[in-house]
């Protein structure tokens, strides 16, 4: 129902013909929000947990500044949760999978005599405000989530991986958590930079 997904569909019909008029050897893998150190992070073209990443360091960042600098007494100091943006109501569910779980399934899929469409991704769901809070975890600081208006796209969203576990015994080998951790302490590198 939308250009992006008929774009997708086009171009694996057209691999798929010059597979078969043309004798190429064709594999073809739709990839499910894959994410990572060295990904954008900023701009708004980044994926979901680069940007909960960026914004629990950034609010971190911004409450560290305005505490910094007052004469009071730090016992004294009321403190205030830093606060992270979240669009839409936050309850929309996704499923992320980390840059080298992705390779690994790429590397297999082209070794692999495999013709059908696989699809690549993690079939762990979390909610987006979910995620937010597992970055405030990772960062050792409690925030509040504030969301707010959004584009939110589709209620839910999984990768079904049966196929790619059925022709070539793959599946996720990490907890998304082990992911952000990593993509969390490479954005705040950046950031700190």
């Amino acid at each position: 129902d939308s250009e992006y997904g008929w774009e997708k569909l086009f171009s694996e019909r057209m691999w798929r013909s010059y597979a078969r008029n043309h004798g190429l050897n064709v594999r073809i893998a739709r990839f499910h929000n894959i994410f990572g150190p060295k990904g954008t992070w900023d701009g708004g073209k980044e994926k979901a947990p680069a940007a909960m990443c960026r914004k629990v360091i950034q609010a971190l960042n911004t409450s560290q500044e305005e505490m910094s600098g007052t004469m009071m007494d730090e016992a004294r100091i009321p403190r205030r949760k830093p606060v992270v943006e979240v669009w839409g109501p936050g309850n929309q569910t996704r499923s992320f999978l980390y840059i080298d779980e992705c390779l690994e399934a790429v590397r297999r899929l082209m070794a692999s005599e495999v013709e059908e469409v696989i699809n690549i991704g993690s079939d762990e769901m979390i909610s987006i405000n979910n995620l937010a809070l597992m970055a405030a975890e990772i960062s050792g600081k409690n925030i509040t989530i504030k969301n707010v208006e959004g584009p939110v796209g589709v209620a839910g969203r999984n990768s079904d991986n049966k196929l790619i576990y059925e022709f070539l015994g793959w599946a996720p080998s990490q907890p998304l958590r082990e992911g952000m951790e990593k993509t969390y302490k490479w954005i705040e590198e950046q950031i700190n930079d």
